[in-house]
């Protein structure tokens, strides 16, 4: 079987990478088409090709207006020429189309699934959930990592129940520390147990509500450890004691470092319809980390495992009550973490994604 995974701007390169692979392990022959990574160096292919067809000449720093209206401009183009080469393969996997008014008209002959890592635009511009939803009919198969994204789409957004198919975001590997490397130089030789934050620095995150429950939390450190897409100023002057902040993209090699000294690792997220599942939560569980969650997507189906706690969403005080909790009791992250551990090995690992993605694949072709 001949498959495309396709990401035009390069937004998941470790799932992106992860799910090539595992597919490839699988027996299938996988081309990842997608664009330059501009914030880092991406994962390096294994047994799967990987084309940088989008954007070739987008030139400018990583979110720039310069760089974004260079690859507005490069879209189409690019859209034809992967249409172009789709004739080819046996199916087509996208897992990001930015331009849902035109990607719908722009879909290659083949098969076509679409994983919506996002059930609907995050910071979403007028039309622009109207136009998700139409696109969500016109492809073949729909992908969401929960029962919760499921019932999302069929039940409230009227996606066809057929088309939508439920498979777990797979965990990702412990990232190689580089002896060379280390963690990022605010947090070198701190000594007291630390809760660590992590990802894109978007207001749904639910930082605000997380500054709030560190009040009060004098015998650990809270790190918040990601690239900003909103304003900080105000977060970083109303924190606490014991919050350190580090935001920027950091390499994998410091991304591990952080995960590998964490004792916590917490997901406050605000209540939001528009998400699903959460590349940060499959790296916690895959580095075995205790894991603090608020109860926002599919987060209460890893709960239910006994792979995390679940607060509310925005609830300062149970969140504290939770991560104090915590902090004073190893037995009980030591449980956590071996549940987290068992999820990434089993439910949530890349062989069981693989498995039934390639199943669905095999189902939408005919074989």
């Amino acid at each position: 079987m001949r498959v495309q995974i396709v990401d035009p701007s390069a937004y998941t390169p470790p799932y992106d990478h992860a799910l090539c692979a595992a597919l490839a392990r699988a027996g299938a022959e996988v081309e990842l088409v997608t664009s330059r990574f501009a914030y880092g160096s991406a994962p390096e292919p294994g047994r799967y090709a990987v084309n940088e067809l989008f954007y070739p000449h987008a030139r400018g720093a990583a979110g720039s207006r310069r760089r974004l209206a260079l690859k507005l401009a490069e879209h189409v183009p690019g859209m034809l020429g992967l249409r172009r080469l789709a004739r080819t393969v046996d199916l087509v996997h996208f897992q990001w189309l930015a331009l849902p008014w035109s990607d719908r008209w722009l879909l290659p002959a083949a098969p076509v699934v679409l994983t919506a890592h996002d059930l609907l635009p995050r910071e979403a511009r007028p039309g622009q959930a109207a136009a998700q939803r139409r696109l969500y009919g016109a492809v073949d198969a729909v992908v969401v990592h929960s029962a919760y994204g499921r019932r999302r789409l069929v039940g409230e957004l009227g996606v066809d129940p057929g088309k939508v198919h439920v498979i777990p975001h797979g965990a990702f590997s412990q990232l190689t520390l580089e002896p060379s490397e280390a963690l990022p130089d605010p947090l070198v030789d701190i000594q007291a147990p630390v809760v660590l934050f992590f990802g894109l620095l978007r207001p749904y995150k639910g930082i605000e509500a997380l500054l709030q429950a560190w009040r009060g939390i004098g015998d650990a450190e809270l790190w918040i450890v990601g690239r900003p897409r909103m304003p900080l100023g105000p977060l970083r002057a109303a924190a606490p004691t014991g919050v350190h902040f580090v935001p920027r993209f950091v390499s994998d090699a410091e991304l591990a470092a952080c995960f590998r000294r964490a004792d916590v690792v917490v997901l406050p997220y605000s209540s939001t319809e528009r998400f699903d599942q959460s590349g940060v939560l499959a790296t916690a569980l895959a580095f075995g980390k205790a894991i603090v969650l608020t109860d926002v997507g599919g987060f209460g189906e890893l709960a239910a495992l006994g792979a995390a706690w679940l607060v509310a969403p925005g609830d300062p005080l149970a969140l504290r009550d939770a991560l104090t909790e915590l902090i004073a009791d190893r037995a009980a992250r030591q449980r956590l973490a071996a549940a987290a551990l068992a999820a990434a090995a089993g439910p949530y690992s890349w062989e069981r994604a693989a498995g039934l993605t390639l199943a669905l694949y095999e189902r939408l072709i005919g074989r």
